[in-house]
């Protein structure tokens, strides 16, 4: 019997949509509740709900484990992350607020939150929405500097999960001048860069407003921002042969990495902080979450690890809604419902919380040190799954994500403000209705799948697999339907064999074929 290419193509289709183990109709229920409690205020973007199924359906890797508030909050996220693709004459673009805000760029559009972005949405499987995403931040019209932005990082990072070379090739000329231009705004004599801390979006800190009149200094964010875009110059400039400009940003890269090391580092409280500029280059005396972030893009030596011990500690980050953006034992440390709504001196933020979780993750997959576990990131990726909830007044608990949050008590503190602002509902000037309802300024899935799962994305053909879901802690877990490189990944635990039908213990799958199989879930590294 002769087949027909084309009837080759849809066997091997059936194969391995028959060889999938989540059936995704079983999950429907979590958008159908979603719509269902939702106030759909604006509808902006290119999926409004009535089309958030059939387009999730078709694009997200679909997670099943025990701990259903978490899966709850994964299904959530993807639900609000798809409010954000809005479609504008020049490409797809992501949001940060579904209003529009007058403090926004082109199209609504705002680069603070803009690698988040990248981050979350490359486990989507169609990836024209970040390629898309990815130019319209280089087209001459937008402003990728208007905040911090680690824009070479993020995007080469989307390109693991999605190659395209010819994308790198296109905006390298791009990315380098963006380098550039931030080496003339924000490099000086001092070897260092600086930034605002509002244009680092975390306005009205203890190191920045409190310290200077404008809040400007030399900071581990922007530094380590610029570290990860020189290396990833670096690594787009040798993928396209160009010899000379990846030995100049080797240097480059080496050379920040040196000063964030070496100068940012405060050797007696053992941790990373602002000097704040126009001083005598003296440290503030405030640890601050953005602390951690160095460990975001694996910069620190193994003995600064023990800067982590302070993040379970409840006299300093650690409380009960979330990890605080300063150290409660600072007497500057405030949870504030007066002045500014959005403040950095306290408040938990999930932007921060987002870069935290993935800089633990990178600590325990990169590192060899005992100051923090995987129970220890469990812990807090659990603390920030059941703290994206909202109470309605008549006691119904709904699924919700805004901007700050009252570490102590859950509250979203943006949204009780904007309520009655100076005597004023909703004011326009600053968003209107429900501004941060379903803001998109971080991210959770990407945690859920390179952090707990573990899945590590690679520049090449490796799938490398280390689940960070403490020994023994779940009967069974599943990620299906995993887009990576061209490739359909399946990651499965069950202990007893009951859960999914299939053999007992961890397995990988690619394209339906089983590639590993172990008692335990373990670190596995597979050349696709």
């Amino acid at each position: 019997m002769k087949y027909t290419t084309l009837t080759i193509l849809l066997l091997m289709l059936a194969s391995i949509t028959e060889a999938q183990i989540l059936s995704k109709e079983r999950y429907k229920q979590y958008i159908d509740r979603f719509n269902s409690n939702d106030y759909e205020l604006y509808r902006l973007g290119e999926f409004p709900n009535e089309k958030a199924w059939d387009f999730l359906a078709e694009n997200i890797p679909f997670l099943d484990c025990p701990d259903k508030q978490l899966e709850e909050t994964y299904y959530f996220r993807w639900w609000t992350y798809r409010k954000h693709i809005r479609n504008t004459p020049e490409g797809y673009i992501i949001t940060e607020f579904l209003p529009d805000v007058r403090w926004a760029g082109q199209y609504n559009s705002i680069c603070c939150p803009a690698a988040h972005h990248f981050m979350e949405g490359r486990w989507l499987k169609d990836p024209q929405y970040l390629k898309n995403y990815a130019c319209f931040w280089f087209n001459g019209k937008s402003s990728p500097r208007s905040y911090s932005f680690w824009a070479a990082d993020a995007i080469a990072n989307f390109c693991k999960v999605h190659p395209d070379d010819a994308l790198l090739k296109e905006l390298f000329p791009l990315l380098e001048q963006n380098y550039a231009s931030w080496e003339a705004e924000r490099l000086d004599e001092s070897g260092l860069f600086w930034q605002y801390d509002n244009r680092d979006g975390m306005e009205v800190s203890v190191s920045g407003s409190y310290a200077d009149p404008y809040g400007h200094g030399y900071r581990a964010t922007i530094n380590s921002y610029m570290y990860a875009d020189a290396n990833a110059l670096e690594k787009i400039a040798k993928k396209i042969g160009n010899k000379a400009k990846e030995v100049l940003y080797k240097e480059k890269a080496e050379q920040i990495k040196h000063s964030i090391n070496s100068r940012l580092w405060d050797e007696k409280a053992k941790f990373f902080k602002v000097i704040p500029k126009g001083r005598d280059m003296s440290f503030s005396d405030v640890r601050e979450e953005h602390g951690y972030t160095p460990w975001y893009f694996n910069i620190p030596p193994e003995n600064y690890s023990v800067a982590w011990k302070y993040i379970m500690d409840s006299n300093h980050f650690f409380a009960p809604y979330g990890i605080t953006t300063a150290e409660q034992c600072h007497p500057l440390f405030t949870v504030s419902y007066e002045g500014h709504e959005c403040r950095w001196d306290g408040p938990a933020w999930p932007f921060s919380t987002s870069v935290t979780l993935t800089a633990m993750a990178n600590l325990l997959n990169n590192y060899s040190q005992d100051v923090v576990s995987k129970e220890d990131y469990w812990i807090l990726l659990s603390q920030y799954s059941s703290s994206q909830r909202r109470v309605l007044d008549d006691g119904k608990v709904i699924p919700w994500i805004d901007e700050n949050l009252n570490p102590y008590t859950g509250d979203w503190i943006s949204r009780t403000r904007l309520l009655n602002y100076n005597g004023v509902q909703w004011p326009k000037d600053k968003g209107g209705e429900e501004r941060g309802k379903d803001y998109n300024h971080s991210t959770f899935n990407d945690l859920v799948i390179s952090g707990l799962i573990g899945i590590r994305p690679s520049e090449d053909d490796m799938l490398i697999i280390n689940p960070l879901v403490p020994d023994k802690s779940w009967e069974y877990f599943c990620l299906d339907y995993l887009f990576y490189k061209g490739r359909t990944i399946t990651v499965c635990y069950d202990r007893t064999g009951e859960r999914y039908h299939k053999e007992k213990g961890f397995a990988v799958y690619v394209d339906g074929k089983r590639v590993h199989q172990s008692e335990c879930p373990e670190k596995v590294t597979i050349n696709l």
